[in-house]
């Protein structure tokens, strides 16, 4: 898809930007108005020696436009990074320009010009600012876009705490920038973790750790605790492997029941891997931050477990899960077996039962089912 150049543009250009990985579902586009209405107002204020820094730019139609600027580019996500890389090939762009930092970096340069997309979550949105105030300096300007549907008050809220100037754009395109500067002196940067408490199905209080923005916010989430409560890990299971991990709560299960098992934990989110090693520090484990399981090798996993994401943002789509259960089929033993708590409606069954040669609802209740797969 193309990027067209606007008159007396800066930036003047033709690109092709493309999701990644490739989405069957024609409606999911790689880049939204907002992404649009950043660039409109850092066409203004840019210049040849402008320094910049872009934050939650999902498939690189920020980094893609603005990459004669050898851009700073902060991710959270593998899948992020590596569409990024795509984008750039594919635009024939020099991929050695590419830096990549993590929001948990200790990254003290500044920056004249920040772009930011406002996530879903408002937490990860505060800690997105607290990367933003910390590499701004007295004259930089930080431009967060959004979708005017998606708008709260709450983002004003948030903002106004880091910068002393939080001005709001004229909608274009349904859309809106949140113009930020004058960062606000004597704050800390200390990077906030969070402390959940999770009473489990054995009245244990336990505590878990994790970065904001790192799924779910405030609790965990319902259809793990269903999981967790009926999940029986074999003896024999030798090999773990926890999927899209999150703060590494069905790991900890497994390692509860399974002292000698080697757990391996695997999500696409840099948070969420940092988040699960803060709660698992006994055992055999081993964390794998990647959104696909090519570093696998084939028949090593007795068990995978997994509570598969549909959200993608403001997104709902299975294309994430379906790709899960085509790369476990591989990595899965012969006689292994593949555990996946889910919605009810996502009806998932009639999709793994295309892919493994017995599936089978092992539980369920009004809201959530736990299925099994194995592939005999």
């Amino acid at each position: 898809m193309l990027i067209l150049p606007s008159k007396n543009n800066k930036l003047s250009a033709v690109h092709i930007i493309q999701r990644f990985p490739l989405s069957s579902n024609r409606s999911l586009k790689a880049w939204s108005a907002a992404d649009e209405h950043i660039l409109k107002f850092v066409n203004e204020e840019i210049s040849e020696k402008s320094s910049i820094s872009i934050i939650n730019d999902r498939f690189g139609y920020l980094s893609v436009s603005l990459n004669k600027y050898k851009p700073n580019i902060i991710s959270d996500f593998k899948s992020q990074e590596d569409a990024i890389e795509s984008n750039y090939k594919l635009n024939s762009i020099d991929t050695s320009i590419l830096r990549f930092t993590h929001l948990i970096d200790d990254d003290n340069a500044k920056y004249d010009l920040v772009t930011l997309k406002i996530p879903k979550s408002l937490d990860l949105f505060h800690l997105f600012l607290i990367s933003a105030h910390k590499n701004s300096h007295s004259e930089s300007k930080v431009f967060c876009g959004f979708m005017t549907k998606h708008f709260t008050k709450q983002m004003l809220e948030i903002a106004s705490h880091y910068f002393v100037n939080v001005e709001q754009s004229l909608a274009w395109k349904k859309s809106r920038v949140i113009i930020l500067s004058k960062p606000k002196m004597q704050l800390e940067e200390i990077i906030p973790i969070k402390t959940i408490s999770y009473l489990n199905h054995r009245d244990e209080k336990l505590l878990f750790k994790q970065y904001f923005g790192v799924f779910s916010a405030n609790h965990i989430d319902y259809a793990t605790q269903f999981l967790l409560a009926n999940l029986n890990i074999d003896e024999s299971a030798k090999n773990i492997l926890d999927l899209a991990c999150g703060n590494g709560v069905i790991a900890h299960e497994i390692r509860n029941q399974s002292e000698t098992a080697e757990i391996h934990l695997h999500d696409d989110s840099y948070l969420a891997i940092e988040s699960a090693r803060m709660n698992l520090s006994k055992g055999d484990n081993h964390f794998h931050y990647n959104y696909h399981l090519g570093d696998f090798k084939d028949e090593f996993f007795d068990l995978v477990v997994c509570n598969p994401p549909f959200h993608f943002e403001h997104e709902n789509t299975i294309d994430i899960a379906l790709q899960f259960f085509k790369g476990v089929s591989r990595i899965l033993k012969k006689d292994g077996v593949f555990i996946i708590v889910s919605n009810l409606h996502l009806n998932y069954k009639t999709h793994l039962s295309k892919i493994y040669n017995n599936v089978e609802v092992i539980n369920m209740n009004k809201k959530f089912e736990i299925i099994k797969c194995q592939n005999r």
